[in-house]
């Protein structure tokens, strides 16, 4: 098992220090962190938390996965690593064509 862990549907409330205060109760944070929206500022309802050892990340797991916060069950797992995304992009839509720019 790895010590980087998935934590899912949190509040929009949720902050870097209240994640890893809360999961300090199975152990040593490494690391913890919301994932932000980056347009918006605001949090997507997740995020990644790091524990120092395996057998704590069980503990976590254990605890926490299905846990209420906030009126939401958490989902609490381990992370997947980051798979890269197909297509390269293809955010060139609308741009191709003749258009007639500078032409004339």
């Amino acid at each position: 098992m790895g010590k980087k862990l998935y934590v899912g549907n949190l509040p929009y409330s949720a902050t870097d220090q209240i994640l890893s205060d809360t999961f300090a109760q199975c152990g040593t944070v490494t690391s913890a962190k919301i994932i932000m929206d980056r347009d918006s500022g605001r949090s997507k309802g997740f995020g990644f938390v790091e524990m120092s050892t395996d057998a704590e990340a069980a503990d976590v797991i254990t605890k926490f996965n299905g846990a209420d916060y906030d009126g939401r069950a958490m989902t609490v797992n381990e992370a997947k690593p980051m798979v890269p995304r197909e297509g390269g992009g293809g955010g060139r839509g609308g741009f191709g064509g003749g258009g007639g720019r500078g032409r004339y």
